[in-house]
């Protein structure tokens, strides 16, 4: 393997694995918060929904964007292995090994993103139904 390809794959890898460990910190601070949220506590609808919806931001950006920095990686792999091709005599297969390697990153940004979404979207729903059950009460 290149030392350029090398370099892409542990920076995609390492990019990702920070976007997923920020989104379980944050998955798993938010379920425990809005789980344990006493909506009688607040005497304002705008205050709870603020509270509730801290961090989801940043939960759907990562779920949006990790597709992107894996098909980043893809394509920087691949412009690297092109690179090497020109530099050497390379044959079928290490092209073969190399471009599949270079796919791995897009796999790897799904990986991160589809749980994340569906993750984001669970929680979502129950902001609406903790903000729903204020106005119930509050009427």
């Amino acid at each position: 393997m290149g030392e350029t390809r090398l370099w892409v794959d542990i920076g995609v890898m390492a990019v990702l694995g920070i976007m997923s460990i920020v989104a379980l910190t944050i998955i798993f601070e938010r379920y425990f918060f809005i789980t344990k949220t006493d909506i009688m506590g607040y005497s304002s609808i705008d205050k709870l929904e603020s509270d509730l919806t801290d961090y989801m931001n940043l939960l759907a950006s990562i779920g949006s964007n990790s597709p992107y920095v894996g098909m980043l990686g893809t394509v920087l792999g691949i412009m690297a292995t092109f690179h090497e091709m020109g530099l050497s005599n390379t044959n079928a297969n290490g092209v073969m090994e190399a471009l599949s390697q270079a796919l791995f990153a897009t796999a790897l940004g799904l990986v991160v993103a589809i749980p994340t979404i569906f993750i984001y979207n669970l929680l979502l729903r129950k902001v609406k139904k903790k903000v729903v059950a204020w106005k119930v009460l509050h009427g």
